[in-house]
Formats: C-alpha cells, structure tokens, sequence
C-alpha cells in the first residue's frame, strides 16, 4: 500500500513506542510496520478512525487510533491508541513508521542508480534521484528536478524549473514549465498543541498524452493516487488537490481549482477560474463555465454556471429577473 519507490518504511515499532504517553488500550506490545486508511488496515497497520454514526469498523488493524467515545466501533484492532483528535495524532505518530525518500545532502546532480533510456535530452542543471527511470526520448529542461522513484514515459516532455516527486507519468505527456507535480496537499488537523500537517503517503499517476500547463501544481494523495486521465489538457496556473480522479479528455482552463478527493468524468470542460469544493463529482460530459463555483455535483452532459454554480438556464432566469429587478428599482 506503501509505494517503496517513494517512501521509507522505519519501523516495526511496538504500540507503546509509538504511543508514548498516550492511552493504550489492548496489547500495547503490538508490533506496527505501516500505515493504512482504516477501511483496508491489516495485520501491522497503523490507521485513525473518526467514524459517523454507528458504524463499526471492519478491518482488523495492528493498531487503530480512536476516541475513547469511538473505541468500541473498532472491535478487531489489536491494539487502540486514545486520542481526542484521533487525525491529529495520527499526523504526529506516522513519521515514526513511514518517511518520504530524498536527496541525499551533497550528493550528485544525476543519482548512479537513475537509468536513463536511450535519446533522453537533459538541459543543464537537471537533477535526478534515486532510482528514477526516464523513457526513451523524453526531454528535461533546465533545472529541472526529478525525485527518488518517479518514472517518466517514452517522449514525455518536462519543462524548465518543473518539479516532479511521488508520481507516475505515461508516454508522451507535456510537462510545462514550473509546474509542481506530487508535492503534499493541504491537509491539515488540529488539536490543543496547534495544527499540524497530516501526511500525504500516495503518488500522482498521469496518464498518456497529458498536458500540465506552466507553473500548475498537482498534489498527491493522502494514501490514494491522484490520477488525471488519458489526453486531458489542464492550462497554466491550475490546482488539482489530493485524491482528485480527473476523467480522459478533460479540459481545464487556466485559474481553476479543484479541491481534494473531486471526481471529475470524462470529456469534462471547465472555464477559466473555476472553483471546485472538495469531494465533489462532475459527471461525464458536464461543462462548467468560466468563474463558477461549484459546491454540489454537476450531473453528467449538464451545462453549470455562477456563484454558486447551478444549471445554465436557471442561472440566465435568475439573472434576468435580477436585472429587471435593479432596473425597475432605477426608474422609481
């Protein structure tokens, strides 16, 4: 579930070496190796689970942070790590197993163990990483930088200054200048020490014959990939956050934002600046136009526009009567 290509697992650790301080309930000699989302946990995982409602979780993690409220939802953890903010603790205890692989300080610009296929062009001042694998013909621009791990397909072109840490990418895909590919997203959680990151442990995958415009950024995941389909197209200056799943053949203009773990089909279009609330869908075929913002799902081939964004011809009628209104307001 780890992507070793791109992190480092520092464990097994017992719970009480993890926990210290903390609550233990269960087998606090319980060994932990990894991380996991709480829904596929298992034997070794370490996962948090901040459930709704009723529902108990099923998996059966080495050890499970909760609430002391919540603990008897997780009935098949080995051992329970209490915590009031059980993200938060999460966010503080994951270094301690998981780490991502860097640079190592004063080494070479090119890593021995990078392979570099026939006909690549790098420009100067490129840097790879370990283990990192370049298809044939592709093109690094200047002062690029490819991180440990990363694999970029035959053809794909990287512009200068771009960065790409923690992902996959497909054949013939244009990376542009300065675009910021698999860096953490914006996950954040809080408790009485202040806030604190939550680790982002997933990848980015692009598909074949994708565009990434200058100086876009694409967040990977938090355990998941962030993936943006076949032959999409995203303009400059645009924001996927993590865990997004962008469709083949979108088109996004520049100025969007798509907030975190958005579905958007197949063949969707989006004007400039649109904005997109976080765990949103966008059906198949929908177009949403330039300055909308989107807080529900769009359905799919339907047409949305405004602030907030609703259908077109709802939005036009509204409009109307709004202009009517103000008018009728002028002449009084």
């Amino acid at each position: 579930m780890i992507d070793p290509r791109f992190y480092e697992l520092l464990g097994p650790l017992k719970v009480r070496a993890l926990a210290q301080g903390a609550d233990i309930g269960g087998d606090a000699d319980q060994i932990v190796s990894s991380v996991a989302p709480a829904d596929r946990a298992g034997h070794g995982d370490l996962c948090y689970f901040e459930g709704k409602g009723a529902a108990s979780l099923d998996a059966a993690p080495a050890a499970c942070i909760v609430s002391s409220a919540q603990a008897h939802l997780v009935p098949r953890a080995g051992a329970l790590i209490l915590a009031d903010k059980p993200r938060s603790a999460f966010a503080r205890i994951a270094p301690k197993l998981v780490r991502a692989r860097g640079f190592a300080i004063g080494g070479p610009a090119i890593h021995p163990s990078a392979q570099i296929e026939e006909g690549v062009r790098l420009g100067p001042g490129v840097v790879i990483g370990a283990d990192a694998h370049i298809g044939a013909g592709a093109e690094i621009g200047p002062n690029a930088v490819v991180g440990p791990g990363v694999a970029i397909g035959r053809r794909t072109r990287v512009g200068a200054g771009a960065s790409l840490a923690f992902c996959l990418v497909g054949d013939d895909v244009s990376i542009l200048a300065g675009a910021i590919i698999g860096e953490q997203g914006f996950g954040v959680a809080g408790d009485a020490a202040g806030p604190v990151d939550v680790p982002h442990l997933g990848r980015v995958i692009i598909q074949d014959r994708v565009t990434i415009g200058a100086n876009s950024t694409i967040d990977r995941g938090v355990f998941d990939d962030t993936l943006i389909g076949e032959d999409a197209k995203i303009d400059n200056l645009c924001h996927v956050a993590h865990n997004c799943a962008i469709g083949r053949g979108v088109l996004i203009a520049a100025f969007a934002g798509i907030s975190g773990s958005t579905t958007v089909g197949d063949g969707v279009t989006m004007g400039g600046r649109v904005g997109v609330a976080d765990h949103r869908t966008i059906g198949q075929g929908a177009t949403v136009a330039g300055g909308a913002a989107v807080f529900q799902d769009v359905p799919p081939g339907e047409v949305w526009s405004g602030y907030p964004a609703k259908p077109l011809r709802k939005w036009l009628r509204e409009s109307a009567w709004l202009s009517r209104k103000a008018a009728g307001k002028r002449n009084e």
